[in-house]
């Protein structure tokens, strides 16, 4: 293969990287996506990994703001064979005691459950729901647009009004223990706020965990958690196609070794082999943070002060997943979660407490919360009739270095612990397939030690402070090179933002008003991140 030549090379097929290259090629930008596995999807990918005839999400698997993101519905995925389906419940929370709790789209329906657990809750968790609902769409412009938001955030605070504006600011660094006693009287819709806290690596006491609480329920009040037709898979064929079909190309197992970088600007990409692919116009890359400025730049073309402040980089917790096939459906004893997408299980609400205790002190939990997935119920084309693919998965602290053994272990705990509301599971499991944290990282690399999330979602690594300190956005030190992963602003989770953003930048920095705006960003960045003595190595260009 020869030295190519194109207007933007983006590192990396998963679904940011997707999604910015289809925005650029939207522009008419000749695009390449050099993707290093040997199917593009990063962790948006399906499989038969447990028995014939049963389709695995091996990442991801339920996607209720990738429904509700306006990136990928203005995409029009579904003109490229991207077909949602949904269980008949959203979600389901059930106690060690067997007591369970039920999210349903019919607001109805999840209001009746919750009065059953104490009565009122119905009516105060209808309350968030109509606020949600006047909030919504310019929550979500401010939540995935770039960073500031200006047009999004006064339509916001317009929906919300001064006063409530206020106690909504409230709630964002709130924890989502302290949120629920507030909003509700009886523990059901405590569990749901906190379960889906606990889809991030907040715990039900941190600061910042009752907002990723509230948006989750709220979105699987309003869209549900959905699931692609046929298998997370379906999401990255329809990116996959649309970009194809406007022109962009995508290379898989060609991994990068190195972005190229001469005169402070990035010129393009080396890949595994050596090749070399120029750049036109920009570098986007849809991995990592940490991986993209230590491994593909070289902490030598960055500013010492940003190369520090790389160092304090945290990533979040630690992963343990596994997928079954099953000869029938989970024989839970709550009627509630028979027919639920997603269920938590394995801990209360106390126990929640004390699994993030044991997280956060670097103890594997005695007790895990467990999500778990029925992904038949949810989409019936993913096994046999009478038969269920599931998947649970639990977090465990970083860099204990797993063996298959302890991976192992682990997961016959997620097995009893299903059991316990489930007597009889085990005896339908026909195949397993376990993923620690290094098998997760080995398919793909930027699930580092397992982390799910590209880094942690404490209030102390968002907005200005994701990755690192600095713009919130997906421009870097580097002129022209651009992070378009869940490093980057607004974070993980299947919805594209971070791509999109990556590709607006890249348009803006390469219009008509380019050089004001790429001499803006310089200047910002020279202000926050201060250029320290020069390094030899920082002289010599790597494309020649």
């Amino acid at each position: 293969m020869s030295d190519t030549e194109v207007d933007a090379v983006v590192v990396g097929g998963g679904h940011n990287g997707l999604v910015a290259a289809n925005l650029l090629a939207d522009a008419g930008w000749d695009v390449l996506v050099c993707e290093a596995a040997d199917a593009p999807g990063g962790a948006v990918r399906s499989a038969e990994i447990t028995a014939p005839g049963f389709t695995n999400d091996l990442f991801s698997a339920f996607y209720p703001l990738g429904a509700a993101s306006p990136v990928l519905r203005g995409l029009d995925l579904d003109r490229h064979g991207l077909r949602w389906r949904h269980a008949p419940a959203v979600l389901a929370h059930v106690t060690p005691a067997d007591r369970c709790v039920v999210l349903s789209r019919d607001l109805d329906v999840t209001a009746a459950g919750l009065d059953a657990w104490a009565p009122g809750d119905g009516d105060a968790w209808r309350d968030l729901v109509a606020q949600w609902r006047r909030i919504r769409d310019p929550l979500l412009d401010t939540v995935l647009r770039p960073f500031p938001p200006v047009r999004a955030a006064p339509r916001l605070l317009r929906a919300l009004g001064t006063a409530e504006a206020l106690r909504f600011a409230r709630m964002l660094v709130q924890p989502v223990a302290g949120f629920g006693r507030e909003h509700f009287t009886g523990d059901g819709a405590a569990l749901l706020l906190a379960g889906n806290a606990l889809h991030t690596d907040l715990g039900p006491d941190a600061g910042g965990s009752a907002v990723f609480g509230w948006l989750l329920a709220m979105l699987g009040q309003d869209v549900g958690f959905p699931v692609p037709e046929g298998g997370a898979g379906r999401l990255t064929d329809a990116l996959v196609a649309r970009l194809r079909a406007r022109g962009g190309r995508l290379d898989v197992g060609r991994p990068v070794r190195r972005v190229l970088v001469a005169g402070g600007r990035a010129l393009g990409v080396r890949d595994a082999d050596g090749v070399a692919v120029r750049a036109r116009r920009a570098v986007l890359a849809d991995v990592a943070a940490p991986l993209l400025y230590r491994e593909l730049v070289g902490e030598e073309h960055l500013p010492d002060r940003f190369v520090d402040d790389l160092r304090r980089f945290e990533w979040d917790f630690a992963t343990v997943k596994i997928d079954w096939a099953l000869d029938g459906p989970v024989p839970w004893t709550a009627p509630g979660a028979r027919g639920a997408g997603t269920v938590h299980l394995g801990v209360g609400l106390d126990g929640m407490r004390d699994y993030a205790t044991d997280l956060a002190a670097g103890r594997v939990p005695r007790e895990p919360f467990v999500l778990f997935g029925q992904m038949t119920t949810a989409d019936p084309t993913r096994s046999p009739a009478g038969t269920e693919a599931a998947w649970a998965y639990t977090h465990v602290p970083r860099d204990l270095g797993w063996t298959a053994d302890d991976v192992r272990r682990h997961a016959d705990l997620v097995e009893a612990a299903v059991e316990r509301n489930a007597p009889g599971f085990g005896a339908l499991v026909r195949a397993r397939s376990v993923a620690g944290p290094p098998d997760l990282q080995d398919r793909n690399p930027s699930l580092v030690d397992g982390a799910i999330n590209a880094g942690t979602a404490a209030i102390h690594q968002q907005l200005v402070f994701r990755p690192v300190p600095g713009t919130a956005r997906a421009d870097t030190p580097v002129d022209r090179l651009f992070l378009a992963g869940a490093s980057a602003h607004p974070g993980g989770a299947v919805h594209g933002a971070p791509g999109a953003n990556a590709a607006r930048a890249a348009l803006a920095a390469s219009g008509a008003a380019g050089p004001l705006y790429r001499a803006a960003v310089r200047a910002v960045h020279r202000r926050i991140h201060p250029p320290g003595p020069v390094r030899r190595a920082a002289q010599r260009p790597d494309l020649e």
